[in-house]
This record gives structure tokens, sequence and C-alpha cells, in this order.
């Protein structure tokens, strides 16, 4: 079912595309890496109540530990969120082993690895481990 905030998501990222392909831009094009995030224009930092609030993928899951063979505890249903720290898990496919830690849009806590958001780097400057 498409509802109002999917449509404006859509045009949202209409928009940007429109804007990268008039400037130039090419951050995210079928030729980049599979292993590279794709990174849509939005804030990614820590704010000063300590937490990051970055753009992640849509239906990123969490887990219970930091590893994919852990249970998933739930899902980020929408691409902004915010996180409260980092910790070192299981490889995957970022090239890395940063996974963060927040609460998902069930109200459960969980790990995210570090794939599934559009930082620019991991772990993120001035975010705490945990």
């Amino acid at each position: 079912m498409i509802t109002r905030k999917n449509i404006a998501v859509l045009l949202s990222a209409a928009v940007m595309t429109a804007g990268l392909a008039m400037t130039g831009g090419a951050s995210a094009t079928a030729a980049a890496p599979a292993k590279e995030k794709v990174r849509p224009a939005a804030e990614c930092g820590v704010r000063s109540d300590g937490r990051l609030y970055c753009g992640n993928k849509v239906g990123a899951r969490g887990f219970a530990d930091r590893s994919y063979r852990s249970a998933t505890r739930g899902t980020l249903t929408t691409g902004f969120n915010w996180f409260v720290c980092w910790g070192h898990g299981d490889p995957h496919a970022g090239q890395n082993d940063i996974w963060y830690w927040t609460q998902l849009d069930n109200g459960a806590w969980g790990n995210v690895p570090a794939v599934d958001i559009y930082t620019g780097q991991d772990p993120a400057p001035g975010l705490r481990e945990c």
C-alpha cells in the first residue's frame, strides 16, 4: 500500500537524482562497487546529545548481537535514524566489523551493521564505543 509518506520519499529521491544528473554528480551509479554504501544527501553526524543521526538503508535489520547469526529484533523502516554507540562484531559487506546500537522502529533495541548506515567512515567520528 502506498502512503503519502512513501510518495513523498519517492518524489524526494527523484528530485535528488535529477539534481545529481544536472550537476554531473555520480556518487551512486550502476558502476559503483557492490561494497560501496549509497550515500543520499542527508545529515550524518553526532549531535550535542551524543547520538549519531544519519541516513540508513530502509528495512535495515537490527540484531540481538553484532552478528547476522543472532536473532533479528526488528528493522529501521525510515531512511534516517539515530544511533547511540558502536562496537566491533562480525565482519559484513561494508568491509569492516563495525555495528551501531539503536532503538528499532518496533521499540526493541538492536545492532545494525555499518554497511546499512550511510556514514562517511566507520566508526562514525565522535560517537562513543559501547
